[in-house]
């Protein structure tokens, strides 16, 4: 269509301009057609203009010729093949010489070089074919005039649902010039009444009744509900007036009496919108620091009948459908209230012409605040009392006994922290630095020159034209020198090992050595957001910095765990559970050879290594287990003959053979496995051991692709969710028992299956007692959970 249009504009006696990303419109170029291509770059987006003239002085061909480079080079990017072993540069050398593909291939005997030569020659049909495939068809005959083609104005009302419905978020602050969202659309009442007295609180809530539901938002000083079908504004004055003491701060105590005091007020349930975890935040920034004790007074989970007096609308919707990007009021209320509500941004937009950050006019702008809190307010009375409805039993159960308790426990790790030496960053940010110099050099002699080796083309350029290694990928910029491309070549040149490490030491020294200086808070201490709400699986993440993402396979990045520390006067306890998914695999598939294993404490690589190779179990050599082990954390995976071939680096036949004696073996693991992938086929979703639901639509993708990964996501989902169910249980129950026996020790970090105690040296032998007992005692499953419980004065010791 471009093609056929910009000819067509051309024979008219336009002038016509052709925007686009695509590169293959260059052919296009002529003096009356011009084509600008959008370029991203750091400082934003820059636009490439190309002419005829540029083309030519950038790719060294002219339009006409960009189709006989394609068929002689191939364009990965569009499956165009290219003829193997010719390059760009060669391309363009052979096109000077010969003006076309067509000449090129009648005179191929007088191409040099001889290897390029030779290639033309044995594949002129791929060539020819592969240039068909890059040509723009320009003769299609346009069925319709510019003036129909002409755009209108689409900013209307009718584009603004759609750009909502399909969560364009970025576009839709374009649309306010024509302030497509009314006060109809939102289906809001227009404006909440603000409460000026304790007795015009007090008659609000004497219209409450039992079972009725009270949607709740913080702003500033303002705490803002949603009370029957309005909404209500208890103003910072009114909330201190209502003190029982004289002081110009809110009182942690009185706080809680104006909200959770049901004599006083009402026994309605409470739904809070943003996530639990932020309101406590907020507050503790206003000076409103709130203790544990008084955390689950108001949250309702110390009484376990007083339990649904708190709803957390986004955390029920994560557990109702946890593949969603986000849970904000906007999102929630298009979801599940029918209804269009103007997000923050849209918000800002309408205020400033000038683009600012939500979080930098958060701090400048009341009202942007107050409408944000009516808004959430709002939505979370409305969309919880239909998630309530949604939400099966087990999703209650996991909501009510994990994941509600688990915002607390949360909120107070990320209140602590954990203290670090910036000392030591600086030291080891050096020692970073010098061994980051030794491989440099050691790349340079291997490559026999000097190159820049954090670029991707002079990386490519040295690898695959000068050492000519194989796996070179072509794409529009270069070689791909990606790190699945280099682990296909570790074996092929001692320089990949060098490179590989290159890269780690890199990351270590910008990402953790001097990239972690900058989250370090007045306190000496960093502290992570842990996000409950953005994995499928239930697993827990951390950002700002991912302290869960710390290298632990190579000793030099485990040495980054020293520059955190306790305070004065403690120790860091660590525990680890054992082998978890594995065990949770015994147990749900039921596998007696296993489960015996567990029970027996037997060592389960050598094992598996025993049973598959059919072996002594005492004559399983250490590579045979590593092997092992392999397996069987790729099992859980669904790990395929090709990857395991690569881990193991073994041929795939190999690979597979191995994989199916172990299923030999383990009978009961594979029934289970397939079992998983016909549930997921039948009911699209699959399920933790505590009834966590994991949808997968993937895998009924007509694509074999997407079809693949759902059946990995299959097998794999209930073993790692059911594991970060365990852990959430685990961090529970020992916050409470830490809690409930007065200790002074305080749970700082949560990795994976692993967590870590800020712990007085006096209470470090009750503490590991804890941490074994609560962590065993997460589940009882047909085999014992194992946990491993050590201690040291930083974090890498305790390891």
């Amino acid at each position: 269509i471009l093609g056929a249009l910009s000819v067509k504009g051309e024979k008219d006696g336009k002038e016509v301009t052709l925007v686009s990303g695509d590169r293959d419109l260059l052919q296009l170029c002529t003096e009356h057609v011009l084509v600008r291509i959008p370029k991203t770059k750091r400082t934003g987006t820059e636009i490439e203009d190309y002419t005829p003239g540029k083309v030519f002085e950038t790719y060294g061909v002219t339009p006409s010729q960009i189709t006989d480079l394609k068929g002689l080079m191939g364009d990965s990017s569009d499956n165009i093949p290219g003829v193997p072993g010719i390059g760009e540069k060669i391309a363009v050398k052979i096109l000077t010489q010969f003006q076309s593909l067509e000449e090129a291939i009648e005179h191929a005997l007088e191409i040099e070089p001889k290897r390029a030569r030779e290639a033309l020659a044995e594949h002129a049909e791929l060539a020819r074919l592969s240039k068909t495939l890059a040509t723009i068809k320009t003769d299609w005959e346009v069925p319709f005039s510019y003036e129909e083609a002409r755009l209108s104005d689409f900013f209307t009302k009718e584009a603004y649902a759609l750009c909502k419905e399909l969560e364009f978020k970025a576009f839709l602050a374009k649309y306010f010039k024509e302030e497509p969202v009314t006060e109809k659309e939102s289906d809001f009442p227009k404006a909440p009444t603000k409460l000026s007295s304790e007795k015009e609180l007090g008659g609000l809530f004497s219209k409450i009744e039992k079972g009725d539901t009270v949607g709740f938002s913080i702003a500033k000083d303002s705490l803002f509900l949603a009370v029957l079908e309005e909404g209500y504004e208890l103003s910072g004055e009114l909330l201190k007036s209502l003190h029982s003491k004289e002081s110009k701060s809110l009182d942690e105590e009185d706080f809680f009496e104006i909200l959770a005091n049901r004599e006083r007020y009402s026994e309605a349930q409470w739904n809070v919108m943003r996530g639990m975890g932020w309101i406590l935040h907020s507050l503790s920034k206003k000076g409103v620091r709130l203790s544990a004790i008084d955390l689950k007074r108001f949250a309702g989970v110390t009484a376990r009948e007083d339990r649904d007096f708190y709803f957390d609308a986004a955390l029920s919707a994560y557990l109702f459908n946890p593949l969603k990007a986000s849970y904000t009021y906007e999102d929630l209320a298009r979801d599940y209230l029918g209804m269009r509500v103007p997000s923050p941004e849209e918000l800002l937009a309408k205020k400033a012409p000038v683009q600012l950050s939500l979080f930098e006019k958060e701090e400048e702008d009341d009202s942007l605040n107050l409408q944000i809190a009516y808004f959430e307010a709002m939505t979370a009375k409305k969309a919880a009392e239909i998630l309530d409805e949604k939400l099966s039993d087990d999703e209650k159960t996991l909501y009510q006994i994990i994941e509600h308790p688990l915002l607390f426990t949360l909120y107070e790790m990320e209140q602590t922290g954990m203290l670090v030496k910036a000392s030591y960053l600086t030291e080891y940010s050096k020692l970073l630095e010098k061994d980051l110099q030794e491989h440099t050099q050691t790349i340079y002699k291997m490559a026999g020159e000097e190159f820049n080796i954090n670029s991707p083309k002079q990386l490519g350029t040295i690898l695959f034209e000068k050492l000519k290694l194989p796996y070179g990928k072509k794409t529009k910029t270069g070689y791909s020198t990606a790190a699945d491309i280099l682990e296909k070549l570790r074996c092929e040149d001692p320089i990949i090992e060098e490179i590989l490490l290159y890269r780690q030491i890199a990351k270590l020294k910008s990402t953790y050595a001097d990239g972690l200086t900058a989250f370090l808070q007045p306190d000496g201490r960093i502290h992570t957001k842990f996000n409950q709400m953005v994995t499928a699986t239930g697993r827990l993440s951390s950002q700002d910095p991912n302290l869960q993402n710390i290298p632990v396979r190579m000793e030099l990045g485990r040495k980054i765990r020293k520059a955190f520390v306790p305070r004065e006067g403690c120790c860091f306890v660590d525990a680890d559970y054992s082998q978890i998914e594995l065990r949770i695999l015994a147990h749900l598939s039921g596998d007696e050879t296993l489960i015996s294993a567990y029970q027996s404490q037997a060592d389960i690589h050598r094992l598996t290594a025993s049973q598959v190779l059919h072996i002594p179990y005492e004559d399983v050599t250490d590579a045979q287990r590593r092997s092992a082990k392999a397996v069987n954390f790729g099992i859980i995976y669904g790990i395929s003959s090709f990857s395991l071939g690569q881990d193991l680096h073994i041929p795939k036949k190999e690979a597979e053979e191995y994989i199916n004696r172990y299923f030999e073996s383990y009978p009961k693991i594979k029934a289970y496995l397939d079992q998983l992938i016909q549930k997921a086929r039948e009911d699209g979703y699959v399920t933790t051991l505590f009834g966590r639901k994991r949808p997968i639509p993937e895998i009924k993708s007509s694509n074999f692709v997407q079809r693949s990964f759902g059946e990995r996501i299959a097998m794999n989902s209930p073993v790692q969710g059911t594991a970060a169910d365990l852990m959430k249980i685990a961090m529970n129950r020992v916050s409470d028992r830490l809690k409930r026996e007065g200790l002074l020790a305080k749970m700082v970090l949560q990795v994976h299956d692993e967590l870590l105690i800020e712990t007085p040296l006096s209470e470090k032998e009750q503490v590991k007692e804890i941490l074994r007992e609560e962590m065993e005692a997460a589940a009882t499953l047909s085999v014992p959970l194992s946990v491993s419980v050590s201690s040291g004065s930083d974090w890498y010791e305790t390891k």
